[in-house]
């Protein structure tokens, strides 16, 4: 059974899907392969989406997790979506955003107050260099001098409260492999699976998810998203903003291309002119020599008593010349 629904590549989409909270339940449970037991989608001090160089998407969620002791705690999850190549540096400006937020803060007894503990989640519409894992998952852990690994230090809130573990995920490398939990939730994101003729919809096998009643709930949102006139319109200014960005990308391509064949060229130019210049340079060095046998040859026939007019005529020369040679006045 083929079951067509929205692309939640789209940002409009993603929005969509995730602010149903058994969804993002649903979505953060496999990610952190933990329980999730509550969730709550946070107000938003910073844009979603900027509209220069590329296309950022960020959520924030606190929710109430169950580790695998039984215990429960409260967490920061930074959900981060893009689908270009994004500078670092933005990442972390907006990660440094939430360190400082007062509202991403636990007080405790004697008015001490800690940053809650954060996750990062990136999910990522391009390749991470050469990695060839689809998610990758990095935990911060804590060692001594002789490199033993320090125990209890995931549980302390100072230290939590300056680090934190993240979770990338590589759209690109999902092929429709189902191996586990997250690779059956993310399997909504395989571009593999979009529609030949519309990308704004993907079409997956309803057999994989009908004895999945979360999964399930999920893909029937993403088909009231292909209903949606609003998200569908959405989706086509994202379709015409990343065209824009892609026809923007071409042009300075080819403008670098171009004007790394003009600077070839004036370097083989400037090649050119040193050796022409290097050859000017034997000449004058080849006149000089001459210059100075001539004077030479002249000096002894004028001192072996020879008249200036014999030296003169001998050498095709003025007299004046012949004088100025010898520095006679």
């Amino acid at each position: 059974m083929k079951i067509t629904v929205a692309n939640p590549i789209y940002d409009s989409v993603f929005k969509f899907m995730m602010e149903d909270e058994r969804i993002a339940r649903t979505v953060l449970s496999a990610l952190l392969k933990k329980e999730v037991l509550t969730v709550e989608m946070r107000r938003h001090e910073h844009p979603n989406v900027t509209r220069d160089n590329l296309s950022m998407f960020r959520i924030d969620f606190a929710a109430k997790v169950r580790e695998s002791d039984g215990s429960e705690r409260l967490i920061l999850i930074e959900l981060q979506k893009t689908w270009l190549n994004t500078e670092t540096l933005r990442f972390r400006r907006y990660l440094a955003a939430q360190y400082n937020a007062e509202e991403n803060m636990l007080k405790e007894e004697e008015q001490r107050c800690y940053a809650m503990p954060m996750v990062a989640v990136y999910l990522l519409g391009h390749r991470v260099g050469d990695i060839e894992e689809p998610v990758v998952y990095v935990n911060h852990k804590a060692f001594d001098y002789d490199g033993r690994e320090v125990a209890n230090c995931d549980t302390d809130p100072f230290i939590n409260s300056l680090t934190h573990d993240s979770i990338i995920v590589q759209i690109p490398l999902l092929h429709g492999k189902i191996n586990n939990r997250l690779d059956k939730v993310l399997s909504v994101f395989d571009q593999t699976l979009v529609a030949d003729k519309n990308q704004h919809v993907i079409n997956l096998d309803g057999k994989l998810y009908e004895d999945d009643p979360d999964m399930m709930h999920l893909l029937h949102r993403l088909g009231l998203a292909t209903m949606n006139a609003d998200l569908r319109q959405e989706m086509n200014d994202e379709d015409e903003y990343f065209s824009a960005i892609e026809d923007r990308d071409t042009l300075l391509m080819e403008a670098k291309a171009k004007l790394s064949d003009l600077d070839a060229q004036l370097s083989d130019a400037n090649a050119q002119l040193s050796d022409v210049n290097s050859q000017l340079s034997d000449v004058n060095s080849q006149l000089s020599d001459a210059n100075a046998q001539i004077r030479s040859m002249a000096q002894a026939m004028y001192h072996n008593g020879v008249s200036l007019e014999v030296i003169a005529q001998s050498m095709n020369c003025r007299i004046d010349d012949l004088k100025a040679l010898l520095g006679l006045s």
